[in-house]
């Protein structure tokens, strides 16, 4: 049975679009609030969501985001109280769900039980920023039981040997970093982005999808012309910071996915 995330390529190949991965935080600044926002960001153009889940010790992330787990932390939020919302969210929405948990909260919880509970309620994907795929057997067999696709990161630093093997391990899709550092950081050159995408290319067929660094409607059309998925972090989180004290909140970030997709579908498509 292909997956979610597969279809989701597949379908936005045969339209000539590329997949706009949208990142929020989990409970910032309420579930209540997530829940809304994942369904009118899918509805705005996002064709995968990533739920960031909040974490005290998120080592790959910047300020925005730390900040928002801080907030979300602060609210309540766990794994435990994610996982329900994702089974509401399914009566509502289809839009492909991705993880993006780090790995301690996965064990607290038990790598068995999660995977089956976080399927269960509707998720399609993990991305676990600390646990590369040479470390990831303690959940390969209990995610792939359960149907739930491993995501890996691949960095700019990475070797030639190190990306072969990445690239064949990583399922639904192949999270590129754009650059070395945390979330937030400016995206530097597409120009050498473009180069590393191909060379990731050349050892595996699962689509590209390229983070860090993407903040504006240019930055994703420029991506969009050279990768198969933009992933916008964030920028998103700091639209929901801003505005996360007035009604129209929902609103004003729906709007600026809005603008990135549009940004993206304007973008000339490059063969590949």
């Amino acid at each position: 049975m292909t997956s979610k995330l597969d279809r989701t390529f597949a379908q936005l190949r045969q339209r000539g679009e590329k997949a706009l991965i949208a990142y929020v935080m989990a409970g910032d600044p309420s579930l209540q609030d997530t829940e809304q926002l994942v369904v009118e960001l899918g509805q705005a153009g996002a064709d995968i969501i990533e739920l960031g889940v909040p974490f005290s010790d998120p080592i790959a992330d910047g300020p925005v985001i730390q900040q928002a787990a801080e907030r979300a932390l602060r609210s309540g939020t766990s794994l435990r109280t994610i996982l329900p919302m994702v089974t509401r969210l399914r009566a509502r929405t289809q839009i492909p769900l991705v993880l993006m948990v780090y790995y301690n909260n996965i064990h607290a919880f038990g790598p068995e039980r999660f995977c089956h509970e976080a399927a269960q309620a509707g998720i399609d994907g993990l991305i676990i920023p600390d646990m590369p795929p040479d470390e990831a057997s303690p959940l390969k067999g209990p995610a792939a039981a359960a149907g739930l696709q491993l995501v890996f990161l691949l960095a700019p630093t990475s070797t030639a040997e190190r990306r072969t093997f990445v690239a064949r391990q990583s399922q639904g899709f192949i999270y590129y970093v754009s650059l070395t550092g945390i979330t937030g950081a400016k995206l530097l050159s597409v120009a050498d982005v473009s180069k590393n995408v191909e060379k990731i290319r050349k050892v595996t067929h699962v689509p590209v999808a390229v983070g860090f660094g993407v903040a504006t409607p240019e930055d994703a059309a420029n991506v969009a012309a050279i990768a198969d998925g933009v992933i916008v972090g964030s920028a998103i989180v700091k639209q929901i910071a801003a505005h996360r004290a007035k009604p129209e909140m929902v609103k004003h970030v729906a709007e600026f996915v809005r603008s990135l997709k549009n940004a993206m579908r304007a973008a000339q498509p490059k063969t590949r």
